[in-house]
């Protein structure tokens, strides 16, 4: 058996200046760069430039996609007569006492499994069933049992919003390192500062993902359930609006869907900015 000896490279020896002082090579950043003010607007302003260019140009029918000005007309004049405003607070209703219900159950339910196995045995598993069944596909089932009031379309909003959660802050709970469990348990702390200082900083991060991901499916469910026999609220009106062919109007309803949407997302993200300022990242 031959072995074949290789010598290894002689390190580089460093340039040395004046004053004793070794030259360092410069620092190669590899990291995403500085934070651009405003930059995830970008991306909304080149849509919105394609769609007002496409109809303008007549690429998009005018008749299907409404010219972004008409959709701004539109969407004053909705507002000045009140049927604007009377749809979105009935929305907001919804979609607030839906979300804040399923975040505060998601989160307990994540706690229970995540820090014992006797409630992770009883809990885990319809949570993980209840995941693989459609949320809107309850809405059959919903209606039976509830009927079509508003106390149907907020369960079903819950529902969402709870799995969410659960499966996000439950997941940052068992991947907290075992060596601060260890350390705590050398130190002899008590149950209760454990939770308080290791296990709730340990799931923040995915406690504040899956709220993000709860607020964007509570919006996705409320356009379906305003669907259902409902009086009032941005999916009725677009309901409304489909029925009557008015494309402005449905462009309304999504424009203020959008804003809703970027705002909620961007108000979470500077308040996990803020919570978890002690955090260490890419993207800091």
């Amino acid at each position: 058996m031959t072995i074949a000896l290789t010598r290894a490279a002689a390190p580089v020896a460093a340039h040395r200046i004046s004053d004793g002082f070794v030259a360092r090579r410069p620092l190669r950043r590899l990291g995403v760069g500085k934070t651009l003010p405003f930059a995830r607007l970008l991306g909304v302003v080149l849509l919105l430039a394609i769609w007002a260019g496409g109809v303008g140009s007549g690429v998009f029918d005018e008749r299907k996609l409404s010219a972004p000005w008409t959709v701004v007309e539109t969407g004053w004049e909705l507002l000045l007569d009140g049927a604007l405003l009377t749809n979105v607070a009935a929305s907001l209703e919804r979609a607030a006492l839906g979300l804040g219900v399923g975040v505060v159950i998601g989160t307990v339910l994540a706690l229970l499994a995540g820090l014992s196995r006797i409630g992770e045995s009883l809990v885990d598993g319809p949570i993980q069933l209840k995941r693989a069944i459609p949320t809107l596909g309850l809405i059959p089932l919903m209606i039976l049992w509830l009927g079509i009031g508003e106390t149907f379309k907020i369960v079903l909003i819950t529902l969402g919003v709870v799995v969410t959660m659960y499966i996000q802050t439950h997941a940052s709970l068992t991947t907290i390192d075992k060596r601060f469990v260890e350390l705590s348990e050398v130190q002899g702390v008590s149950r209760s500062t454990f939770v308080r200082q290791v296990v709730i900083p340990g799931s923040l991060p995915g406690f504040f993902l899956g709220l993000r991901l709860s607020v964007t499916g509570a919006w996705l469910a409320l356009i379906v359930v305003e669907s259902v026999n409902a009086v009032d609220g941005l999916g009725k009106m677009m309901t409304n609006a489909q029925n009557y062919g008015q494309a402005d109007v449905i462009l309304v309803g999504l424009a203020v869907y959008g804003v809703f949407g970027l705002a909620s997302d961007a108000g979470i993200r500077l308040l996990e900015r803020k919570v978890l300022s002690w955090r260490r990242t890419i993207a800091n």
